[in-house]
């Protein structure tokens, strides 16, 4: 994280493809910070939508005309995954499609997220503590079903309840001892 701000998602907005390279059905886009809902309402043509209720949407570039149509959800603050307001937008999966879209987002204000930092932004704003944080990692990479589930485990939080549990042990046996010495 050097020469990042840890206070860096207070004050920018980032975007980026969240579905693998290459074309396919669907292409998903994330969006997350402060513009979220200004450039929602500057890219879709239905402004205004609610938040966590999907919405059909043409997406426009700046002169009106459609990039593409898609769904649109918006997440608010705090109830999204970076605990930021978060638009996705999920349209067809042309590589070029997507990138057109990108543009018009980063032309609205939004940088190109660097890897990880949505899940860097949900652990800075307490969404997730660093344990679920490495296993959003560790289940993208997993390569057998037990390595998925042991990562789905950790990402519901079932390691760092034990880490806690263990820590609290470990406390309670330190004021024991401290105890007993004196």
């Amino acid at each position: 994280m050097e020469g990042h701000s840890q206070f860096s998602s207070q004050t920018d907005t980032i975007c980026a493809i969240a579905t693998p390279p290459g074309a396919g059905g669907v292409g998903i886009i994330r969006v997350s910070g402060p513009l979220s809902k200004s450039i929602a309402s500057q890219i879709l043509d239905k402004p205004g939508i609610q938040p966590r209720l999907a919405h059909f949407s043409r997406f426009l570039d700046d002169t009106g005309q459609a990039i593409d149509s898609g769904i649109a959800l918006l997440f608010t603050t705090p109830a999204s995954f970076t605990g930021e307001d978060v638009l996705e937008l999920q349209g067809h999966g042309s590589p070029l499609i997507l990138q057109m879209l990108m543009s018009r987002l980063m032309a609205l204000g939004a940088r190109a997220a660097r890897p990880g930092e949505f899940s860097e932004r949900a652990f800075l704003n307490g969404k997730l503590d660093l344990i679920q944080a490495e296993a959003i990692a560790d289940l993208i990479e997993s390569a057998t079903e037990a390595s998925a589930r042991a990562a789905q485990r950790s990402l519901e939080g079932v390691f760092s309840n034990q880490v806690n549990e263990l820590q609290q042990e470990l406390i309670e046996l330190r004021v024991f001892v401290e105890a007993a010495m004196d």
